[in-house]
């Protein structure tokens, strides 16, 4: 379906500061007109939702259909494309595919290649494949030894967005708790106790040896090319002081309420997972979402390893949140993570900006999505 004229009426569209009813017309790739109240001319949306599309800045759902089992990689276009339907008909229109750089031994699965998956999104955007617009988020593992050298080979990427800095040494950030840490790598990879015990020294001998001169290089990098950087998993204000020394704008997924007031206070975006809030907690024992959106603390969700939480957090937040209206729970998924990455043509349904739009059936707890347009071009 070519994009071009067309109109929709009777819907509740979602603009940045309320909800309203009424109709909107797109013209090419942009929103041409916004009209509330009745009107007879358009697609009849029977009072459903139009909401923004939403922008997912750090996604890892590629890997699962990269690798959907130990020591299998699958084709990565046909990897790419599963990923890029489940993205879309979850509301996604934009999403920033977060790929490691640093590989150990528990990403032995992926094959150390993300530049396969790269190449993939690059040739399927080339093609017209995708139905999505892809971008690359790189996820530098501070500790690996591989890290320096795989970021250096993205460079100059025209796909490559956004780069974090990260550090899944036990003990620390994401894990502060040892038998989270276990918890999680165990069921993970099936390690036994003693193979456990053996990797978690090797992640902690090679955090010592390489983490803190990764990190400069990694920063100087992405200073020189213009690359934005996000912090990840900060547990303490001296992370926080480190990524602000460091020019990062985003943090994401702080483990505290320490790390969160500090971020905010710095300026930072505060980043949380979409799961937490549909869990109601995190899975890995660290601050609750929904405690930082009460607090005033946080910017901007992700769906990290569940794409339609997205939108299902959206919805929620504001019946867990209490005097949060559903414009600022969909800011969340939507403007603030587009501003966060210079991406001003979208985010919001507004005259002139791109005309990405969710319609949404709401009936229960649950959304349902209906229809899905990028850049006035219907895509589920």
């Amino acid at each position: 379906m070519s994009a071009g004229e067309m109109a929709m009426t009777n819907a509740r569209l979602v603009l940045p500061d309320r909800v309203i009813t009424g109709g909107i017309a797109v013209r090419g790739a942009s929103v041409a007109a916004i009209d509330e109240g009745p009107s007879r001319v358009g697609e009849d949306l029977e009072a459903d939702y139009l909401i923004p599309g939403l922008i997912e800045l750090h996604t890892d759902h590629l890997e699962s259909h990269y690798a959907p089992r130990p020591g299998v990689c699958w084709n990565p276009m046909a990897a790419l494309q599963a990923h890029d339907a489940q993205i879309a008909t979850s509301g996604i229109t934009t999403v920033f595919d977060a790929l490691r750089a640093g590989m150990d031994i528990d990403e032995k699965g992926l094959g150390g290649n993300m530049g396969v998956l790269a190449e993939a999104i690059r040739t399927g955007h080339a093609e017209g494949r995708l139905r999505a617009e892809h971008f690359v988020h790189l996820r530098c593992e501070v500790s690996a030894e591989d890290v320096v050298d795989s970021l250096t080979a993205f460079v100059g990427n025209p796909h490559l967005r956004l780069v974090s800095v990260m550090d899944h040494t036990p003990g620390q950030r994401q894990f502060v708790r040892l038998d989270k840490y276990k918890q999680y790598y165990q069921g993970k990879t099936g390690m036994s106790d003693a193979d456990l015990e053996r990797f978690m020294a090797e992640r902690t001998a090679a955090h010592h040896t390489y983490a803190r001169a990764h990190r400069r290089e990694i920063v100087d990098i992405c200073r020189q090319v213009g690359i934005p950087l996000a912090s990840h998993d900060d547990a303490t204000e001296d992370h926080v002081r480190e990524a602000v020394q460091d020019g990062a704008a985003i943090c994401e997924f702080p483990t505290t309420l320490q790390a969160a007031r500090t971020a905010r206070a710095s300026g930072l975006d505060v980043l949380m997972g979409a799961p937490n809030v549909v869990r109601g907690g995190s899975h890995s024992g660290n601050v609750s979402a929904c405690e930082l959106a009460g607090r005033g603390w946080l910017d901007i969700l992700s769906s990290d390893y569940v794409p339609f939480s997205l939108l299902h957090a959206a919805f929620s937040l504001p019946q867990r949140v209490p005097g949060l209206s559903l414009p600022e729970s969909l800011a969340l998924v939507t403007r603030n993570p587009a501003a966060a990455v210079g991406l001003g043509d979208r985010g919001q349904i507004a005259v002139e900006k791109r005309a990405d739009l969710v319609r949404v059936g709401f009936d229960g707890d649950v959304p349902v999505v209906k229809a899905v347009w990028r850049a006035g071009r219907r895509v589920a």
